[in-house]
């Protein structure tokens, strides 16, 4: 009998999110854990996002404006980039699908560094492309590397920056050389989800690159900095031929009503956003010198997020931390079992983070 489901789908493992808070509360019976998992904004929502949700609750009878008129030309304003240069997403994820629906057949390959975000091969196989994945380098992306591996069929080049889950940066520079030297006819997509993170002023901006780049895309979120992640808000930048193509595909209403609200909102709320930096800055170097101070390896980062080292592998450490209510990310799926990521919390969650972490690696 012929199979139901195209061909690879069988082989594909389920995006492993970070656990739910009230998954540990219900498994475990913790009472009041913290989640330092999934890289959230600890602070919650933009308080302008919100206030702008609740004005929009009685149009929910209405569908949203499918062309983001008001979203795109907050963010023109604010990055210099025409409004036919932007393209608004459920979430920066449905950019990431939207280029490989858009310019990937079946059988194109695909190039990423790895580890990185997972979403890039399982959508990549899932449309029936193959993906190659190059080994970091110091945990960062080796390019020469990455340039290296592209063949005839390659479509198309995932480069995050910085890098999920190493939160190692490339540069200005660096990017810029590599994006002259990929034939013209390759998209990359320069995923930028945690560039406002960023402290070092030599960092590659994706926006700066486009008037040289064409088939360049470069994607950001309102997940990170502004908090808005239970809305699924995204957007990207690129030449008017690709975004045009890419509208082509996307769906008339992919950014829902509230959340257009929001993040428009959310770019004026600047000091939401100085808070949120302010608390990430100072809770890494809280976090940095209470690991030093226990012996632990860690590894420098540019976003809201590191990884830590861990005796005896971040997988059993992940399990134990949970019966302390405290849920980080093991990264046995990263191809890293020797590590765990957190993310910054609170000042009071990262104080409990590390009590615990103490209690827990006392026991092993």
């Amino acid at each position: 009998m012929r199979s139901l489901i195209r061909k690879g789908i069988e082989e594909l493992v389920p995006y492993p999110p970070g656990k739910p808070i009230e998954e540990l509360e219900r498994e475990l019976g913790v009472r009041s854990p913290i989640k330092l998992a999934s890289n959230e904004n600890p602070l919650g929502p933009s308080p302008m996002a919100v206030r702008a949700i609740r004005e929009k609750l009685d149009s929910l009878n209405r569908y949203p404006d499918g062309s983001g008129y008001y979203l795109k030309e907050k963010l023109s304003g604010k990055f210099g980039v025409p409004a036919a240069q932007i393209i608004l997403g459920n979430g920066s994820n449905e950019i990431i699908e939207l280029i490989i629906r858009t310019f990937l057949s079946p059988g194109d390959n695909v190039v990423q560094a790895f580890p990185t975000f997972l979403v890039y091969e399982k959508i990549v196989k899932g449309a029936g492309g193959t993906m190659t994945s190059v080994p970091l380098v110091g945990f960062r992306p080796d390019l020469e590397a990455m340039f290296r591996a592209i063949t005839p069929s390659t479509k198309i080049i995932f480069l995050n920056n910085p890098n999920n889950p190493t939160g190692a940066l490339l540069s200005q520079k660096e990017v810029g050389s590599f994006l002259k030297s990929v034939p013209r006819d390759i998209i990359v997509a320069l995923d930028e989800a945690y560039i406002e993170f960023v402290r070092d002023k030599n960092a590659a901006d994706g926006v700066q690159l486009l008037s040289d780049n064409p088939m360049l895309v470069a994607l950001r979120t309102f997940s990170k900095l502004y908090g808005l992640a239970g809305l699924r808000i995204g957007y990207g930048f690129s030449s008017p031929k690709i975004v045009d193509y890419m509208n082509r595909v996307r769906q008339p209403f992919n950014a829902n009503l509230l959340a257009q609200a929001a993040a428009t909102a959310a770019l004026d709320d600047h000091e939401f956003v100085q808070k949120t930096l302010a608390l990430v800055h100072e809770g890494l170097e809280y976090l940095y010198k209470a690991l030093e101070a226990m012996g632990l390896e860690y590894v420098p980062t540019q976003t809201n997020f590191f990884l830590i080292r861990i005796p005896g592998g971040g997988k059993p450490l992940y399990e134990r931390l949970l019966r302390q209510g405290v849920i980080v990310r093991a990264m046995d799926s990263f191809g890293l079992p020797e590590y765990i990521r957190i993310s910054v919390g609170l000042p009071e969650e990262n104080r409990r983070f590390i009590e615990a972490l103490g209690r827990v690696l006392g026991g092993f």
